[in-house]
């Protein structure tokens, strides 16, 4: 037998061998996660004849962050379809690099355009749950039913639920196992007076997160306006402010790790 074709004969009938080419060998194969990001279907500022909707870079980053990661996403909305975009959150001085990219990414802005239906999802499906803010979700997520229970079963299971900027605000009707509210006791954070006053939206707002989540027992806590300040209680993940949608991300796959 010729010197090399031993070799290699003796190379694949080595037990070694063959554990390193099987696809089934725990080593080589990596956890494929499920993350579900729900987006509000509101686009309506308040009596201003505005338009409003869900913030571009908290969609982006966090989008990414995941992708990044290896994540299969998957996008719903109360309404299905293109969720609509806060217009203000897509001009020139709100931009990052996460939304350029976003910009050039036609593979991703044909999903954002295709969300499926939030009631038409299970938690059981997917081991983590995010939600973009903007000021949309204060008027349709906050009271929606199906998110409401979506979120109190990712609690009850355990899984990482995140929620950045305005979105915290959705927790506002979401209950705990023991019927108080999910936030009660818990350290979070959210968008904050300030930073509504900044943008000139106290009075326009169905309510203020901060005042939303203090009255619900939350242990409320904030960092510098347009600072990233994220907080972690248990499996509950929540940012501030837009400049906080990818650590809020990354720390949602921490747990997850």
């Amino acid at each position: 037998m010729r010197p090399c074709f031993a070799w290699a004969v003796k190379f694949l009938i080595t037990p070694g061998a063959f554990a390193c080419l099987h696809p089934l060998n725990p080593s080589t194969t990596s956890v494929h996660m499920k993350i579900l990001m729900v987006l509000t279907s509101h686009d309506q500022l308040g009596d201003t004849g505005k338009k409003t909707g869900f913030w571009l870079e908290e969609f982006a980053a966090p989008y990414y962050v995941f992708k990044d990661a290896g994540a299969e996403v998957t996008l719903v909305s109360p309404a299905g379809g293109q969720p609509p975009l806060d217009p203000k959150s897509d001009e020139p001085d709100a931009q990052t690099a996460e939304t350029e990219r976003f910009a050039k990414d036609a593979d991703a802005q044909k999903v954002l355009a295709n969300t499926g239906l939030l009631a038409e999802v299970n938690a059981a499906d997917f081991d983590a749950v995010f939600y973009p803010g903007g000021h949309g979700p204060l008027w349709d997520l906050a009271e929606d039913q199906h998110s409401i229970a979506l979120i109190e079963a990712f609690a009850k299971a355990d899984k990482p639920h995140g929620l950045v900027c305005h979105a915290p605000g959705v927790l506002r009707k979401v209950k705990a196992q023991n019927g108080e509210p999910l936030v009660k006791g818990r350290r979070v954070t959210g968008f904050t007076n300030s930073e509504e006053e900044a943008v000139g939206l106290t009075d326009v707002v169905p309510f203020l997160v901060e005042d939303a989540l203090k009255e619900l027992g939350g242990d409320y806590s904030k960092g510098d306006d347009w600072s990233v300040y994220v907080l972690t209680d248990g499996k509950l993940v929540t940012g501030q402010n837009p400049a906080s949608s990818a650590q809020a991300a990354k720390d949602v796959l921490t747990l997850l790790s």
